[in-house]
């Protein structure tokens, strides 16, 4: 009885932390891409120049996650080459918040989705 605990146990643990790792896209994209009513997304906001540096880290984390995710389907080198212009676009606008031109042609959510939303 104890390893048929265990094995629940377990089994409840790794599908817990498969679920969670399976929704870091969708939990990235609805809250840095969408945003409540008569609000803009944060996305938005950096791509005109007004992101603060605490604004800038945390969607440069939020990307970092993202891109360890699998995508819902697509090619692996698209998904990491997409991730990795998001990367370097919020790297750049750390340096400079004004310079919003990577950015905007790497947030380009059709060009993303297209090949990687099921």
């Amino acid at each position: 009885m104890k390893h048929t605990t265990l094995l629940a146990a377990l089994v409840a643990v790794f599908g817990a932390t498969s679920v969670f790792a399976d929704g870091v896209i969708s939990d990235v994209m609805k809250k840095y891409h969408k945003a409540p009513e008569g609000q803009d997304p944060l996305c938005k906001k950096v791509g005109n120049g007004e992101g603060t540096s605490a604004e800038l880290a945390e969607l440069l984390k939020a990307y970092e996650a993202m891109a360890k995710e699998k995508p819902e389907k697509g090619l692996a080198t698209s998904w990491e080459q997409k991730n990795a212009a998001l990367i370097a676009a919020v790297k750049k606008l750390q340096k400079d918040p004004k310079d919003v031109s990577d950015f905007k042609k790497a947030v380009n959510c059709k060009a993303c989705h297209e090949p990687h939303k099921g």
